[in-house]
């Protein structure tokens, strides 16, 4: 049985509590109920739940249990249900004694808010013990002159129980001599008495067998006997007195083992043995005999163990004097038992929180203790602290209990764990005190974002470098820990000449480690600007960002690139004219190169690498300018070939070579006239095979150039014949050699000249281009035609001197090609260049060709390329 006292007080306070925004602490002491000592294991006390507002699911979510100050666990709570339950059978007896009232006061915690809640449940009593007396005989002497009316003390029965089921009446056996009188002490304790109801004779009946009945006021009643011997003695005048109606003595609790405490005495005035008188206890406990030692000779009490003022702090004893007759007194011997200070402090951590989180804000509990001193009075009052500055303060709650909470803001990066030493001290002299260590570990939380060490970093890396090298390592701290401190690494999206820059990099998430996805070029690009991403694994997760400048070191992988003078692409070199008349330093060309690469590995100088005629040329070492070394001999050789050699600056270095051919001559006729000397030199490796190859091809080239040759001429000439220009006089002018060069076999003069004339030294492949219609007249005069330097001549020299009919000054001269089969014939005779030419290789025909139509074309446009 349970019930739970809650009334309209407790509702209003409660009502009041939250609207002024008190804690429950304040109205957790009105919590109350009461139960029957000796019920069940597991017996309804009272719906706790309910009376702290909370859900029976929530005592498990929020950690609700009980904090008991005893050892002995007596109440549980029932998670189902949400009840508060007993947890084994409870004996009141056994926890109050003889107290009137049982209280036994507990509290109740809820871990995450660190709120306490006082209960108080009161043991009720149930009839379950007997009265019983300290012995089952009782021992009473009377001498046979005793008058009737006399009476005579009986030892009493207790009863352990309280209230109603305490000892309620004795009865005494049906007799003829004695009666019962029940006395009441002003401590409520009923004390038998026997009364003398008739005279006694010794001689009659000595000895008379009494019993004496003990009853309680249960449902029902319990009892208890002794039985009452009463033995007739001879005539004693006195019985024994003591000194003092009642003994008191206070002494401290720490008295050692054996100390005399006090010393009874009573006096019988009788002689012999009816004077000797003896001491004992009359009511006490068996609890009482293992503590007080008392001499039946002397009336000395000593102590036979320690005493304790936690246990108890007063006794009171009964004790009797008996003569040799029988005759006997009792009076009473009160002990107070003083405190002394001999009892440390003692600290009851009974809840920490573990880990707090850094967040946490101030204020917020993390721990509870208890303090308790056995001691009283000063001895036993408690104080707390801790010497240590740290970020907390200590907060008094209910009863003794102590709050530890949070002063001010959390940092586990700074401090990880704090080792808390509480000390306790009471009041008493010397004051004890006692130290309890209380270790509270910070929690992380993702309060800091990974850093790198430098806000941007610079990196080089040299070109060419292999594909999927390490080219650098970028590390971010987080000084979080375990997954806050989780650091992963990324690139920004971006973007590189409209390609993503993860095409040229990429990184390892996890290491931090750059990787190059491809060979750098530096002609490419030189800079590369990226953007690392750090972000931690927190929820919600920190991230920082860092620059990367990455620079593409040149190295020398690119060997100067000759500009001009420009290799032909069909093998044949260029030709530069030197006039035989000129000075030393003569300008006879320039070579001009570039490097592709940059710095050291981009400065070329130039040098002569090998000359036909040494000491002729010289070669400027940083411009490239081919010049005379020497004025021009008539014995120096038409033809000179000069290898120039470029090189870079770079290590290694790096260099390309260009052959030159240099024309000495005075004008092109000169030129013309020797033209046939001027040959490539063969390669000194050619063999057999390759010249019977050459001959074969030559041969069925020539058969076939002769039909096409015939078959165009005779078109030429059937479109002279119908259509005849009015020519314009113009001459040719000497040229300097400097102003053309080969290229592709042909290569134009510059603009500031009238003709374009192009001539190469190798015989086997040699192209003419006609002069464009901007630059010349379409005809030609006799004059021109005799000029010595005329371009015709390279064509027909001789036909031009001997054959070419003479025009009157103003009258139109015959067309250029007039008769164009003659000058085909002409070319293709041994030894000119075109002769040569036409035997290199069958498709030269096809571009001779072309070349024909397209010179035609550009010549006389009004006729159009089909005539």
């Amino acid at each position: 049985m349970a019930t739970g006292q809650r009334g309209a007080d407790y509702r209003g306070f409660l009502l009041l509590s939250i609207l002024l925004g008190t804690g429950w602490e304040a109205w957790a002491e009105k919590i109350h109920y009461s139960v029957f000592e000796e019920t069940d294991k597991g017996s309804f006390v009272g719906n706790i739940t309910k009376d702290l507002g909370l859900l029976p699911r929530e005592l498990a979510e929020r950690g609700v249990r009980i904090i008991s100050k005893g050892k002995t666990q007596l109440f549980s709570l029932n998670s189902r249900s949400g009840s508060l339950v007993t947890a084994g059978r409870i004996d009141r007896e056994e926890l109050c004694s003889q107290s009137p009232q049982c209280l036994i006061s507990f509290n109740i915690l809820i871990e995450d808010k660190m709120n306490l809640y006082t209960i108080e449940v009161e043991i009720m009593d149930v009839n379950d013990n007997a009265p019983r007396f300290l012995t089952e005989e009782i021992n009473v002497k009377i001498m046979e002159n005793a008058v009737p009316g006399m009476r005579f003390p009986l030892t009493e029965a207790t009863d352990s129980d309280v209230g109603t089921n305490s000892l309620q009446k004795y009865q005494l056996s049906p007799n003829r001599h004695f009666s019962l009188v029940v006395q009441s002490g002003d401590d409520g304790t009923k004390y038998p008495e026997l009364v003398l109801e008739k005279a006694l004779d010794r001689e009659e009946e000595g000895v008379h067998h009494l019993v004496l009945t003990a009853y309680d006021g249960g449902d029902p009643p319990r009892s208890g006997t002794a039985s009452i011997r009463v033995t007739v003695v001879d005539v004693n005048d006195h019985t024994p007195v003591f000194s003092l109606p009642r003994y008191q003595v206070t002494v401290p609790e720490n008295v050692p083992v054996g100390t005399r405490l006090l010393t009874v005495n009573a006096v019988d005035l009788d002689e012999g043995v009816n004077g000797e008188v003896t001491y004992s206890f009359r009511k006490i406990t068996p609890e009482l005999l293992q503590i007080f030692h008392l001499s039946s000779v002397t009336g000395e009490l000593s102590t036979l163990k320690g005493l304790d003022y936690e246990e108890s702090s007063f006794y009171e004893l009964e004790v009797q004097a008996q003569d040799g007759a029988g005759s006997l007194t009792k009076t009473k011997v009160l002990v107070t038992i003083l405190d002394v200070n001999d009892n440390a402090p003692e600290v009851t951590v009974t809840s920490v929180s573990n880990p707090v989180p850094e967040d946490t804000p101030p204020g917020t509990v993390v721990a509870l203790f208890y303090l308790q001193d056995k001691d009283s009075g000063k001895n036993g009052e408690v104080s707390c602290s801790f010497s240590e500055k740290l970020p907390f303060k200590l907060e008094r709650s209910i009863d003794n209990y102590y709050r530890l909470a949070t002063a001010q803001n959390l940092d586990r990066e700074k401090m990880s764990m704090y080792n808390i030493t509480l000390k306790a001290t009471d009041g008493g002299i010397p004051p004890l005190s006692t130290e309890c260590h209380i270790s509270i570990h910070v929690s992380d939380t993702n309060d800091n974002p990974p850093t790198f060490s430098a806000s941007s970093y610079t990196i080089h890396i040299p070109e060419n470098n292999p594909r999927g090298a390490s080219i650098f390592s970028v590390t971010a701290q987080d000084p979080d820990s375990d997954k806050n401190a989780q650091v992963t690494y990324a690139l920004a999206e971006d973007t590189i000449q409209g390609t993503p820059v993860s095409s040229y990099i990429s990184i390892n998430s996890d290491t931090g480690v750059l990787y190059a996805l491809g060979s750098f070029d530096y002609e490419q690009f030189r800079n590369l600007q990226l953007r690392v991403t750090a972000r931690d694994s927190g929820d919600p997760p920190l991230s920082s960002n860092v620059s990367l400048n990455l620079f593409v070191l040149d190295q020398n992988d690119n060997a100067p690139e000759i500009l001009y003078p420009a290799l032909p692409t069909d093998g044949s070199t260029g030709v530069e004219l030197a006039p035989r008349s000129a000075e030393p330093g003569y300008l006879v060309t320039k070579v001009v190169a570039v490097d592709k690469d940059s710095g050291p590995n981009a400065w070329l100088s130039y040098r002569l690498l090998k000359a036909s005629e040494p000491g002729l040329f010289s070669v400027g070492l940083h411009t490239g300018e081919v010049r005379t070394a020497r004025a021009l001999l008539d014995r120096d050789a038409l033809k000179q070939s000069l290898v120039v050699a470029v090189q870079d600056h770079g290590q290694p270095p790096l260099s390309a070579t260009v052959t030159l051919t240099v024309a000495v001559a005075n004008s092109i006729p000169d030129v013309l006239a020797d033209l046939g000397s001027i040959r490539t030199p063969s390669e000194p490796d050619d063999s057999d095979i390759t010249l019977y190859l050459v001959v074969a091809v030559a041969t069925v080239s020539c058969v076939f150039l002769v039909f096409v040759t015939v078959l165009l001429a005779l078109r030429l000439w059937r479109w002279h014949k119908s259509h005849r220009l009015p020519a314009s006089g113009g001459g040719l002018e000497d040229v300097p050699a400097s102003h053309f060069v080969g290229l592709d076999g042909v290569q134009a003069f510059l603009q500031t000249y009238s003709h374009e004339v192009s001539l190469t030294s190798d015989s086997r492949k040699s192209h003419i281009i006609f002069p464009q219609p901007n630059y010349v007249d379409t005809l030609i005069s006799q004059a021109s035609c005799e000029k010595s330097d005329s371009l015709l001549t390279s064509i027909d020299f001789q036909e031009c001197k001997g054959e070419a009919p003479s025009v009157q000054s103003g009258e139109p001269e015959a067309p250029l090609l007039a008769q164009p089969q003659r000058a085909f014939r002409r070319a293709l005779s041994p030894p000119y260049p075109l002769y040569r030419f036409f035997q290199a290789k069958e498709e030269s025909i096809r571009e001779l060709e072309l070349a024909s139509k397209t010179i035609w074309s550009q010549e006389y446009p009004q006729h159009g390329a089909s005539s």
